[in-house]
């Protein structure tokens, strides 16, 4: 089978073309470091079977950061038939540079010019065969993914390639006759033309040449730092940019200035990015984004609810008047239907809210979101870039983790990786909803606002204290690239919301069911003890648990069992309520939890819910990002700030009357 691999910059729709080309469902973002490992999938040309590599968005071949090493160790390593590099039209020659770095290297190349549908709206026009010649790749194809343009051009065009090999002849920059003299100094070592202008660049290892062949070629770096300067990275940059503007010059003719199309762009953002006003506005972004949500999901959740209280009680009176076995009965009715269904009724607030975080990505907005934040978390010592992690644990912390990989040095990676858990994903929302609804109706959207900023907030203090008790590095400056705002892919929007709520309804019915019937099993015996009752196994287990909760307000034992439980994955903590409490109807659940908590102790939960140990899935990324030691650093470390700081919630509002 050939392999084929797409690269390209943050923001480049390289993905929207993987998905594309192979049928995935891999995730659209609008933001740089989307995509963090190799994503693989396959499609077929003429009945054979092509396997597509989607290699992590990157700027360049430096293999300063880890994301970029992945990218670079892949094509050097692995037998690559074809690369794709995928360029933003709308930012050709920021673009083109990877693209450069590629050609210098002979791989067999085809270029997709995407977004070109922002050239055609400047009137650009592009002679393909001069582009094709000056850079020498197979084939150049323009492409709109968003909307399918090009792709069936570009399936051609890699077929093609794919049958003529080595059409591709190795690009020479000129990078002036001193230069070109050192680099050819370096290849009589036995360095091809490419390592030697990556070790000039100072990112190349020396490890296959013997003793005598290093020293002869750190000689040669020290001359060609004598002539130019400690600076000599630089000047291969600008060398490949003289080449860039070159190439555009003679193929490239641009009827309107793009400047003027992102003036639009830049008018804004004199607004959003303030100093001032970004980070209010984005405090009201987020505030009217809960709103919104509440607004729409309710009466859906409501609907819900209604339904499966009656399907509930008609199965109940079926299995009744059958007479089938209690123990089935209870199995059915107090275990799947209302450990499941006490989640699957806040479907639509989880719909909601990835629709408008999609939205806000796929606007360009979430980009600017991490640049509002940049200078705030510096001075608190946290890296500004983090801050796109933290974006996506919105949605998920597993990929929220693996996103640290994007982060150039391994104590921003640490430093992220921690915080991430503190950031509320969509599985925590159910709690939020059923608490906020049952305790504080009408103002829900305050409430889940204010957990998500504590969220937040809490990630940021751990990120203060980790840089000055574990790490003393300097701090390194977030450099990203702002994508012009476009509006949304109504398509792509509702692929992305609709996908990612399926993802939850089968983790319902695969992970929290599992859950839910062990947390049945465990209410449901010994033999012959009321179900549910502190006699029953799981009772048993919560009583010793529950003395550790009872400074933090809700120390009785089902409140212990639902948290513990919790880890599997935070929804179970609604699951494991509503098996314990619900009596049997959906709605019994939010009017019984009065009667086991106040408002107060409801608050304080919320809080040990949004700290406490994240989920197995959670850890087990940090595992496989940071090792064992880091992994069980943070389990423990969770743990104790989720309980501390409910314990100081339930205590201080006493303190104070509340």
């Amino acid at each position: 089978m050939k392999t084929i691999a797409l690269i390209g910059n943050p923001n480049a729709g390289k993905t929207t073309l993987f998905n594309a080309l192979t049928g995935g469902q891999e995730r659209v973002g609008n933001w740089p470091g989307t995509t963090v490992e190799l994503v693989e999938g396959t499609f077929s040309i003429s009945g054979e079977q092509v396997r597509v590599i989607d290699l992590p968005g990157i700027y360049g071949l430096s293999a300063f950061s880890l994301d970029e090493k992945i990218a670079r160790d892949f094509l050097l390593k692995e037998k690559v038939d074809l690369v794709v590099v995928v360029i933003d039209s709308s930012n050709l020659e920021r673009n083109l540079y990877l693209l450069v770095q590629i050609r210098e290297m002979g791989l067999n190349t085809v270029v997709a010019l995407n977004m070109w549908d922002v050239m055609e709206r400047m009137s650009a026009e592009l002679n393909g065969d001069v582009f094709k010649q000056v850079i020498g790749a197979c084939e150049v194809v323009k492409t709109v993914g968003n909307q399918g343009r090009g792709i069936e051009r570009l399936r051609e065009a890699i077929a093609h390639c794919l049958k003529e090999k080595d059409m591709c002849p190795t690009l020479q920059v000129d990078y002036g006759e001193e230069l070109e003299q050192i680099i050819n100094n370096l290849q009589l070592l036995g360095l091809t033309r490419s390592e030697s202008v990556a070790f000039l660049e100072g990112d190349f290892s020396l490890e296959n040449l013997d003793e005598t062949k290093i020293e002869k070629a750190k000689a040669i770096y020290l001359e060609a730092q004598r002539l130019h300067g400690p600076d000599l990275a630089l000047y291969i940059a600008e060398r490949r940019y003289g080449f860039i503007k070159g190439l555009l010059s003679e193929s490239l003719q641009q009827h309107l200035d793009l400047d003027k199309r992102l003036a639009f762009t830049e008018y804004i953002d004199k607004v959003i990015t303030n100093r001032v006003l970004g980070i209010p506005l984005f405090l009201v972004v987020m505030y009217l984004m809960f709103t919104t949500v509440f607004k729409l999901a309710n009466p859906l959740v409501s609907l819900i609810e209604l339904s499966l209280n009656w399907f509930n009680v008609a199965i109940s009176s079926v299995l009744a008047s059958w007479n089938v076995p209690t123990i089935f009965v209870s199995f059915l009715t107090n275990g799947i239907i209302d450990g499941v269904g006490s989640i699957l009724v806040f479907l639509p607030n989880i719909f909601f809210l990835y629709l408008f975080i999609s939205i806000l990505e796929d606007s360009g907005y979430l980009a600017r979101a991490a640049f509002i934040m940049d200078k705030f978390m510096h001075r608190l010592g946290l890296h500004g870039k983090s801050f796109i992690p933290m974006l996506i644990g919105f949605g998920c912390n597993v990929p929220a983790i693996m996103a640290t990989r994007t982060l150039s040095n391994e104590k921003d990676r640490i430093i992220t990786a921690f915080i991430i858990p503190f950031i509320s994903c969509s599985a925590r929302l159910p709690v939020y909803v059923l608490f906020a609804g049952a305790f504080f109706p009408g103002r829900e959207n305050i409430v889940v606002f204010l957990l998500y900023l504590v969220g937040i907030l809490v990630g940021i203090g751990t990120a203060w204290v980790f840089n000055r008790l574990l790490f003393k590095e300097k701090e390194s400056l977030l450099i990203m690239e702002m994508p012009p705002y476009r509006f949304p892919s109504i398509r792509v929007i509702l692929k992305f919301s609709y996908l990612r709520t399926w993802e939850f309804v089968k983790k319902a019915w695969t992970v929290i069911l599992g859950a839910v019937v062990l947390i049945w099993l465990l209410a449901s015996f010994p033999n012959g003890v009321e179900y549910a009752s502190g006699g029953s196994l799981l009772g048993r287990l919560g009583k010793i648990l529950a003395p550790v909760f009872s400074p933090a307000g809700f120390g009785f034992w089902q409140a212990a069992v639902a948290l513990l439980f919790g880890v599997v994955a935070k929804e179970v903590v609604v699951g494991t309520l509503g098996t314990l409490l619900a009596g049997g109807e959906e709605s019994a659940l939010r009017t019984v939890l009065p009667y086991y908590f106040t408002p107060l102790s409801a608050v304080s939960f919320l809080v040990m819910t949004l700290l406490y140990i994240p989920c197995v899935a959670t850890i087990a990324a940090m595992k496989k990002e940071l090792g064992w030691k880091w992994a069980v650093f943070s389990t423990f470390y969770t743990i104790i700030i989720g309980w501390i700081l409910s314990v100081l919630v339930y205590q201080g509002l006493r303190l104070l009357g509340l």
